[in-house]
């Protein structure tokens, strides 16, 4: 059936329109309840969004600002975008956009674009100078702008390919917080998408026909390790159902006293006490899976 059969087919359009409702608020509810769980947004907050040009940034404000059309308490939205200079970035789509919509921005123009291609060496990764730079410029414009949020457009998988990533080539169990102060101490930092899967995004994105911008940095990159996790993380989601949703809900219950890190729980000073201990020599809560 070709886009304009299904178009004209009334019963088709009420499944999408139905699909899309579903859709909507499934995102609304789940980003509502991680800026609840983890207290990202108070009354009276100014929040600063960080706007891309990727999907993710632009459904994190469409979100934000019909939540708070809804949210009991009142708080700001201000969007900026930070133009790095890439060429071929087309500067009038988010000011165009933003006007549309009637929210606040602020376009910040600093040429990082130059800067990571001077100084990262040809087929090495971008990603962390592009970042950190990024990161600097953006804390600055928050102070300026009086900001007391500064929200990212992470998502749920964000966050789980980053704890395998700190795993598989750093050594740590350390993924993206939900909520963090910011490196120079002066901000608090959310990622109101944290339980929110991609997949969600790029099906809303799509309906929603935001603009969307390519990143010619990052990622234009091919072979990085983190797309390599993110494929990992999708074969997993194929083929057991329920592995990847296990893995982030892990991240939320951790047993220090089963791990190993010293820092965390005092395993030199463990002594028998004859009391009994509900968790304490049961590796795995149930019966041990078969299978892969």
């Amino acid at each position: 059936m070709n886009d304009t059969v299904a178009l004209a087919d009334p019963r088709r359009q009420e499944r999408i329109a139905h699909e899309r409702n579903k859709l909507h608020k499934r995102l609304l509810r789940l980003t509502g309840q991680a800026i609840a769980d983890h207290g990202m947004i108070g009354p009276g907050e100014k929040v600063m969004v960080c706007l891309s040009g990727g999907k993710d940034s632009y459904a994190l404000l469409d979100l934000l600002l019909t939540l708070r059309e809804r949210a009991p308490i009142d708080f700001e939205i201000v969007a900026v975008n930070l133009d790095q200079k890439q060429p071929g970035f087309p500067a009038d789509v988010l000011p165009d956009y933003l006007r549309g919509l009637g929210v606040p921005f602020r376009i910040e123009t600093q040429d990082t674009y130059s800067i990571v291609t001077r100084v990262i060496p040809e087929g090495r990764t971008m990603c962390s100078l592009c970042s950190r730079l990024r990161r600097g410029i953006l804390y600055r414009v928050a102070s300026e702008i009086g900001a007391t949020r500064i929200a990212l457009g992470h998502h749920r998988d964000d966050i789980l390919e980053t704890f395998f990533l700190n795993m598989f080539h750093g050594g740590k169990l350390k993924a993206m917080p939900p909520k963090l102060v910011s490196d120079d101490g002066r901000h608090v930092v959310i990622r109101p998408l944290a339980y929110v899967r991609e997949a969600d995004l790029e099906a809303y994105a799509q309906w929603r026909a935001f603009p969307i911008i390519p990143c010619n940095l990052c990622g234009s990159q091919a072979n990085l390790q983190r797309q390599v996790t993110k494929e990992m993380l999708r074969d997993w989601e194929k083929r057991f159902p329920g592995r990847v949703e296990n893995a982030f809900a892990a991240l939320g219950r951790v047993v220090p006293s089963h791990l190993m890190d010293r820092e965390l729980f005092d395993f030199a000073g463990i002594v028998a006490d004859g009391e009994p201990r509900a968790d304490g020599d049961t590796a795995f809560d149930r019966q041990d899976p078969s299978g892969p």
